[in-house]
Parts: C-alpha cells; structure tokens; sequence
C-alpha cells in the first residue's frame, strides 16, 4: 500500500466524483471510474480489488457568504 493511500475507506459523499443516479437499483455512482451501484461506489471498489478507492479526490469547500 502507498503512502498516499487513506488510511480507511473514504467518504463517498466527500468525493468530488461521486453523484446521486436516480435510479432506484443503483443510487450511486462514480464519475471518475465511470460505474452505478447499489453501494457506495467505496464499497464496491473494496470488494473487487481489495484496495481504497485510488482516485478520491476532497471536494472544495465553499466559502462562507458575507
């Protein structure tokens, strides 16, 4: 494992890739690895490869408004 990698699985909902698809047999998607799924695209990363998703990326945070 690099030394880059999360120590635990990342956060889905913090992800710059990750969106919501609609549809109800596979909520959630990631637009980086280009797949839906009825888990946390995470989750399924996890369990195909045995390693955290490589390309999570933190999605910015907003400034608060004045």
């Amino acid at each position: 494992m690099s030394s880059t990698a999360p120590p635990e699985r990342p956060n889905c909902m913090a992800c710059r890739h990750f969106y919501v698809t609609y549809e109800p047999a596979l909520p959630y998607g990631c637009r980086a690895l280009g797949f839906k799924s009825a888990q946390y695209p995470a989750i399924t990363v996890f369990a195909s490869s045995g390693m955290h998703c490589q390309l999570f990326a933190r999605k910015p945070t907003s400034q608060p408004r004045s």
